[in-house]
């Protein structure tokens, strides 16, 4: 395997477990940008690794995860824009 290959997977776990680390100590929230940001990157990394390595389970689940991400990212980003909609049940941004 290339070199980039390992590296990306080790860095998606890192990622990953920084971003449960903070979220279990309270440093940051799941509404963070920073939270999702992580999850999205690391589950990315995991998609190259997996992907490299044929593991189609992992590939699924972190495609899956990154899409999670990315979804929870777009509604927290758009959520900081002035007169935006957030969503259903979700209160408006406090200005």
């Amino acid at each position: 395997m290339p070199l980039i290959v390992e590296i990306a997977g080790w860095a998606g776990a890192g990622l990953i477990l920084i971003a449960y680390v903070l979220l279990s100590l309270r440093r940051i929230g799941a509404e963070s940008v920073i939270y999702q940001g992580l999850n999205v990157v690391g589950s990315a990394g995991f998609v190259v690794n997996g992907w490299a390595h044929g593991a189609l389970p992992s590939v699924g689940l972190n495609l899956l995860w990154l899409l999670v991400g990315g979804w929870a990212l777009s509604r927290i980003l758009r959520a900081r824009r002035p007169g935006q909609p957030v969503g259903p049940g979700q209160p408006p941004p406090i200005a």
